[in-house]
């Protein structure tokens, strides 16, 4: 059974405004440009930090409990109150505040989950778009297995960030405070002074050890980034490795990110527990103190045995925490060089931008593309186009040949506006492209190119690409069109046949087709062929080049191709050699051209020989 395709596109949420701070501006840079994000959630960020204060409130009052109860128990055997006062008093008080610990830590965490995951929610959107928004120069130098892993750890970053100091840090902070003021008002002044001493020389040095122990956990994140961008390179180009035998050299590559890694982690490893070591020091070093002084004061009187437990109590509460204070130091640290990251992938700035008073390609009827005077290069030392000048006119197809590297490609990206030209104007309809929306100008382009790459998808899903939404029958009918419906058709799964991996399940010859259906469905009025049939056989590059004559009909195209034969009935043919244009006219005009012996005639002559020629024999 065949299912109907629909491809929409995801709502976009709105977001904050981007932060002006520049990225890796330091670690409040990045909490302030987050901030925006979860104060769109502010009465949920108040309830959860009541919450907080009020968990941490009834885990202070237990020890205080235990000791007015243990306290209370100082009573003579058989005594009647000796009933009352352990069932009613212990059972009930102690398990209320237990409780009451758990219910607005639950509570918390159930307010603040939708503002968490809401954050992540749009900075991760925005992050995707802003990718597909960068220039095409970005997006060739990137490396997909090290661009994707930093956008997963930003991402994972703001859970991490705000768990560990939402449900971390400020708690025991909070709890710090208060058992400090409970040990100074209620005993001599050394309790809290020894406590508070114990509590910055335990953070003081967890943090120091910490930042001196960073530098391994950035290498180990480098070497996993390296060994997984590795990985993802090696098996993107699976077949090229086949075809030369290299697994083991790909392997072996593999296997030396992995040792730097492995040493890299063994590092880490090692000096947490020079951490763990001193920290347990500290702990037990101020709990002896702490013990040691209350001991006394119960010895001289001056203190009960219920506040011996309590204090006890508060100790083993304030440092079971700060246990955790090394590791999640270094998480939020590294949360938020990983945010930085995320954030800094954002701010990089778009190379090709809409002009603000740009306006959108409005149009009723095939419209006129004219290059005038254009020059272009990648690389300022290495021009590729050099005063180029052309029309496309309204309705009409214009091909353009030549050899390879003469810049025929190029004159599609620039027509996207992949690129901006350095000089000249490219205009539609009299309008220049950099004074039109990109979003419009693309919409009105369709166009097939030389390397089709598909979707891990359905063969009905990557037609349908041509324009989301489109029902069975308009995708059958595009298919038809290109002349591969019976392909389709004879597969066990039919439409509904996945390509695979950038369309690797099919043929060069299928893919392409699968990118004429898909142009053909998008109908567009200006139309561009880059060498659209150069993966087909004989057969069916005739049938198709029929159906591609007819779909021009009346459409502004442009034919970019090797084989001259394709282009023969173009209104206008176009010869480049080395960025500039050097023969034009129509075909019998340009064999004629110079008594037959200019560019385009000897172009054809070598072509139509090599067809005709019998293949030389193997030795």
């Amino acid at each position: 059974m065949r299912h109907r395709s629909s491809i929409s596109s995801p709502s976009s949420q709105a977001s904050p405004p981007p932060s002006s701070s520049p990225a890796n501006g330091g670690d409040w840079a990045t909490l302030r440009r987050l901030l925006p994000y979860l104060w769109q959630y502010k009465v949920r960020v108040v309830a959860a930090l009541l919450f907080v204060l009020c968990a941490k409130a009834a885990n202070v009052a237990v020890p205080v409990l235990l000791k007015n109860l243990i306290d209370a128990l100082n009573i003579q055997p058989g005594q009647p109150e000796a009933l009352l006062v352990v069932p009613v008093g212990l059972l009930l008080a102690y398990g209320g505040l237990r409780l009451s610990v758990s219910l607005f830590t639950e509570l918390r965490e159930l307010v603040f989950a939708k503002a968490t995951q809401g954050a992540s929610r749009s900075i991760a959107l925005q992050a995707f778009e802003h990718l597909h928004a960068l220039s095409l120069r970005f997006h060739l130098e990137r490396q997909t297995g090290g661009m994707t892993r930093d956008i997963e750890r930003g991402v994972r970053g703001i859970e991490s960030l705000i768990s560990y100091s939402l449900y971390s840090i400020l708690p025991t902070l909070v709890e710090v405070v208060l058992v400090l003021s409970i040990l100074g008002v209620k005993f001599d002044a050394w309790f809290a002074i020894i406590t508070g001493v114990a509590l910055v020389l335990y953070m003081v040095f967890t943090i120091q050890v910490t930042r001196w122990r960073t530098q391994y956990r950035v290498q180990a994140n480098e070497f996993d980034s390296a060994a997984h961008n590795r990985a993802i390179d090696s098996l993107l180009n699976y077949e090229t490795v086949k075809y030369f035998n290299n697994e083991a050299f790909e392997a072996s590559r593999y296997d030396q990110s992995l040792e730097r890694l492995r040493g890299a982690r063994l590092k880490s490893q090692t000096t947490l527990s020079m951490l763990n070591t001193g920290q347990q020091l500290i702990i037990a070093t101020a709990l002896i103190i702490m013990l040691w002084r209350a001991t006394q004061g119960v010895v001289a009187g001056r203190m009960s045995l219920g506040d011996l437990v309590m204090v006890n109590a508060f100790m083993i509460q304030l440092y079971v925490p700060l246990n955790f204070l090394g590791a999640i130091y270094r998480e939020i640290k590294q949360s938020l060089t990983d945010l930085d990251k995320l954030f800094g992938l954002m701010q990089r700035e778009r190379e090709i931008a809409d002009a603000p008073d740009a306006k959108p390609l409005l149009w009723s009827q095939p419209p006129e593309v004219r290059f005038e005077g254009v020059h272009f290069a990648y690389d300022p030392a290495r021009p590729i186009l050099q005063g180029l000048s052309f029309v496309v006119p309204a309705g009409k197809t214009v091909a353009v040949v030549g050899p390879s590297g003469a810049g025929k490609s190029t004159l599609a990206r620039l027509l996207y506006r992949f690129y901006d030209i350095q000089q000249g104007a490219i205009r539609v309809d009299g309008t220049d492209l950099r004074q039109l929306t990109q979003s419009s100008l693309r919409q009105a382009i369709g166009i097939v190119p030389q390397d089709t790459v598909l979707f891990n998808d359905t063969i009905a899903y990557n037609i349908g690409y041509g324009r989301p939404g489109s029902s069975q029958a308009e995708i059958e009918e595009a298919a038809k069109a290109a002349n591969i419906h019976g392909f389709i058709a004879a597969s066990p799964k039919g439409y509904d046949t996945l390509v695979g991996e950038r369309g690797l399940k099919l043929s060069g010859g299928e893919k392409q087709r699968v990118a004429i259906a898909r142009t053909l469905l998008k109908n567009p009025p200006i139309l561009i062929f880059d060498e659209a049939t150069s993966a087909l056989d004989s057969t069916n590059e005739r049938a198709i080049q029929a159906e591609l004559q007819s779909v021009a009909q009346n459409k502004t195209t442009l034919v970019i191709a090797h084989r001259l034969s394709t282009v023969v009935n173009a209104h206008e043919i176009l010869v480049m050699e080395s960025g500039r244009i050097v023969e034009r006219g129509r075909h019998a005009d340009l064999l004629a051209m110079n008594g037959g012996r200019g560019v385009y005639a000897r172009m054809w002559s070598l072509q139509q020989s090599a067809h005709t020629a019998s293949p030389p024999a193997l030795v």
